[in-house]
Parts: C-alpha cells; structure tokens; sequence
C-alpha cells in the first residue's frame, strides 16, 4: 500500500512539472473556487458567534480550533496514508501548493482560524468582529469576481477583483456601523482600513504574508488608531460593543 501511495505522489508531481515553462495556469477549476469560497463562507460564524461570547471563550474555542487545524495539516504531509485520505476528500479544492509543496505548509482553513485566534486575542471586540467579517466577506467577493471578470493587474491580482473585495468590505462596516449606532469616525476609519486591506490582499505574495492574516491585523491597526484620534474628538467607538 505504500509503494502505491509513493507511486501516486510521484504521478502527482510528474504532473506538477508539466505545468514548468509553461503559461500558469489556475490552481482550481472556477467551480471549485465557488466551492471552496462557500466553504470559506462558514468562517463568517466566528464574527457572529464572538458578538454573544467574551473574549476568553471566544479565544479559548479558537485556540483549540486552530491547533487542530494545525495538527491536521502536519499530520497529512508527514503521513502519505492520511494524505491520501485528505485527497479524496478535498483534493478538488485545495491549491497547487497545498497539493504538491512537500515543506509543511498551513492551507487556507488554518490560517483562517490562526488569524481570528489572533485577531480575538489582540484587539478589542468591535475592532476584531469588523476586521473578521470584512476578511471572509470581501475575501469570497475579490476572489469570484476577480476570477471571472478580472482582466486589469493589480499587484498579485485583478483591480477588478480588488475593487470587490473594497465595495463589500464597504458595505460590511456600513451594516456594523448603522445596526450599532456607532459614530460617523468609526465608518471613516473603517473605509480606510478596507482600502488599505484590498491593497494589502492584492500584494500578498510580494509582501510576502497570507493575507488570511494581513487583512484583519491591518484593519485592526488602523481601526485602533482611528478609536484613537475620535477619542481626542469625543466619539471614540470602542467601547459601545
């Protein structure tokens, strides 16, 4: 069984090395983007969920989310048996890399629960909620659209697919902010946090940062020092959630 495990590896990256000195082609079919994204969809529970719970719960649920996730993927790169397993379940919609990268790399799902765990354990609630949303929200918008309309490049990505993620990460603090009253500083600070975050996803792979990470922590610091500037004003915001 396990000389056909390695056998099946080696077919695998055989077919990896086709792609070399080639034009680079999708790492997945559209509709298995659609999948993956919907997938991803599910993520938008843990903004909504931490709305009702205090941050140690929310962090400890996470934490051991996040760890799980972190044991799984080590264990499928080091196991070929559980690999094997992992890619008759997912192989549809996982990445090149998470395919064929023999280093121990985290997938998307695992820096997603890495990201909110640190997100929840460093910023304030209101800040972290807005910062998570914007993330799975605008993240599903930029990668559909980019992939489908996106013809303009923008760093690693589309300007169409950027213009997505800014316009839904828009409309995300727009709903926060209006269903909780918050102050007209917090939207300010909250458009420029999504402008700087659509910019941030876009060059990802130049900076060098999964930007399941960089998203929530630049929206966090600019949502932070914008708490910081309305209060000087009279209307911080960070206290009313």
């Amino acid at each position: 069984m396990e000389f056909e495990l390695q056998d099946k590896e080696k077919m695998n990256l055989n077919e990896e090395k086709k792609h070399t000195g080639k034009k680079k082609k999708k790492n997945i079919s559209y509709r298995h983007e659609v999948l993956r994204k919907g997938i991803h969809m599910c993520s938008l529970s843990i903004p909504v969920i931490y709305f009702y719970l205090d941050k140690f719960t929310a962090a400890l649920i996470l934490g051991i989310l996040a760890a799980t996730a972190i044991i799984i993927d080590v264990v499928t790169k080091l196991s070929p048996q559980m690999r094997e397993v992992y890619f008759k379940i997912f192989g549809g919609i996982l990445r090149r890399h998470e395919k064929f990268d023999k280093r121990i790399l985290l997938n998307g799902a695992s820096w997603v629960l890495i990201s909110a765990f640190l997100t929840v354990l460093i910023f304030p609630k209101l800040i972290a909620i807005t910062a998570l949303a914007v993330l799975v929200i605008s993240d599903i918008a930029a990668a559909l659209f980019g992939r489908k309309f996106g013809k303009t490049p923008f760093f690693d990505k589309s300007l169409e697919g950027s213009t997505a993620f800014f316009i839904s990460g828009a409309l995300v603090v727009s709903y926060i902010s209006f269903m909780n009253g918050l102050p007209v500083y917090f939207y300010l600070f909250g458009i420029i946090s999504v402008i700087a975050a659509a910019v941030i996803e876009a060059a990802s792979t130049v900076l060098k940062m999964d930007d399941n990470l960089s998203v929530p922590m630049s929206i966090g610091v600019i949502l932070w020092i914008g708490d910081i500037a309305a209060r000087h004003l009279g209307e911080g915001y960070l206290n009313i959630i």
